[in-house]
């Protein structure tokens, strides 16, 4: 399958803003069935194998996820574990899928047509793609359209409903800041990434003496094998309760304001290649294999502009196409030597920068709207753009000079909050799902006969 990879970063990194989140649901291609050992059993397709709530996983469900899944641990020529292990792992998350999708309905979130026609357009967009392309490729390589749409309204669902009860709810203080900044030892160690590989065992909220020994035992078992040279992926995949656990345990690249704050100062400690003791949190047992590491002492530079702009807006007054001709006017005012900023204080309708001659002061990436920015950047110093549409208005804008500016101090800050919201909302997902899971009615009909 020469896409599937490509296309899971992808909507990956566009649904959830991190490519180590869970992949979608797609539908089984052609490739799959041709293959007897992914082909599913006709006589199993209607089959209930887990009844969620008041909701149902079925067999073709689990079938087509499961195909699905070998056939990226393959085309990864990465090891596939016991297939009843496995199949286990792939029913928990669709069961997983199905409990957020339910309280995603209970809270009024729905993704309509248009929206999803918007996000796929974005996907294909990153890809060099249009929405017809992006379609024939994917049919080319067996998936079906219709069903991919839908799997994909669901991640743009499920997303929904973990910003709502998780991501909304975090807070990072400036001190907490502070706090990350002056732990670490020193800035090439705040700079630092690991590559981390995870497997939990995973505890219910409120567990017995019982149930706690119970996933002791357990997770000493998985950490002696893997000492005993076990595959960590492998195992990682057939016995971890981890949201990566089809992923291997992978957990991707983090700096250390980004790990979970029970591994901090654990990982930091570790060679390539260690694994760690158990480590008890709230959640469960963790293991954690440090992969790789990288990064170190370096400086941020960013590219300021120094610009000024005339803005005009339409309104009921003026139509947009007297607003477009009156900037036009203007600009080729400028090119007969009229003076820009006198025409700015006379007729821009920004108030922030018209009585300043139109002076937007140093402007850093990221500050205007996309539409400026982008213009602006293609100017050289003292050029004047042609006329330039945002959702404020048309604009025109000269670019009077440009820098180098050294942005490393508001850099850290800002990778260390991003670090600390990244990791707490981890954390509290984790705590999320599993209370989800926990207070949830979940039978198994899973015949591994």
């Amino acid at each position: 399958m020469k896409y599937i990879s490509l296309f899971l970063v992808m909507v990956s990194v566009l649904v959830t803003g991190s490519p180590s989140a869970a992949p979608l649901s797609f539908p089984m291609g052609r490739q799959a069935a041709e293959n007897p050992d992914q082909r599913p059993k006709t006589e199993r397709l209607n089959r209930i194998v887990a009844a969620v709530n008041d909701d149902v996983v079925l067999a073709s469900e689990l079938e087509k996820r499961e195909a699905m899944v070998i056939s990226q641990l393959r085309e990864q020529h990465a090891q596939i574990p016991d297939r009843k292990a496995l199949r286990k792992q792939v029913l928990d998350r669709l069961i997983l899928e199905n409990l957020q999708l339910q309280m995603a309905d209970r809270n009024g979130i729905r993704v309509d047509d248009e929206t999803l026609n918007n996000s796929l357009r974005k996907m294909a967009k990153q890809n060099n793609m249009s929405l017809s392309e992006f379609r024939e490729v994917l049919e080319k390589d067996g998936f079906d359209y219709i069903s991919f749409r839908e799997q994909f309204r669901n991640q743009i669902t499920i997303n929904r409903i973990r910003q709502q009860m998780v991501g909304n709810r975090i807070e990072v203080s400036e001190q907490e800041v502070d706090n990350l900044l002056a732990t670490a030892s020193s800035f090439s160690k705040r700079n630092l990434e690991y590559h981390l590989a995870h497997i939990l065992v995973s505890i219910p909220e409120a567990a017995s003496p019982e149930q706690v020994q119970k996933a002791k035992d357990r997770a000493q078992d998985i950490l002696a094998r893997l000492r005993n040279g076990a595959d960590f992926s492998k195992t990682a995949t057939a016995e971890s309760d981890g949201q990566q656990a089809l992923e291997g345990g992978d957990l991707g690249w983090r700096k250390s304001g980004q790990l979970p704050s029970i591994f901090t100062d654990i990982v930091t400690g570790m060679k390539t290649g260690d694994i760690s003791d158990l480590i008890r949190s709230p959640s469960g047992f963790h293991i954690i294999k440090l992969l790789e590491t990288r990064g170190g002492d370096e400086r941020h530079l960013i590219r300021q502009t120094h610009a000024r702009h005339i803005l005009l807006r339409a309104d009921a007054l003026t139509s947009e196409q007297e607003v477009k001709t009156r900037i036009a006017r203007l600009r080729k005012r400028i090119e007969q030597g009229e003076d820009f900023a006198v025409l700015a204080r006379a007729n821009s309708q920004d108030p922030g920068s018209g009585s300043k001659g139109g002076d937007l002061g140093w402007v850093t990436p990221g500050q205007m709207v996309p539409e400026f920015e982008q213009a602006m950047d293609q100017l050289a110093p003292g050029e004047v753009s042609e006329p330039v549409k945002s959702r404020f208005g048309w604009h025109l804008i000269q670019v009077l000079e440009r820098r180098e500016q050294d942005d490393t101090e508001e850099h850290r800050r800002n990778v260390a909050r991003e670090s600390i919201r990244q990791r707490k909302t981890e954390e509290e997902l984790q705590i999320w799902l599993r209370r989800l899971r926990d207070e949830s009615y979940v039978e198994y009909h899973l015949d591994d006969s």
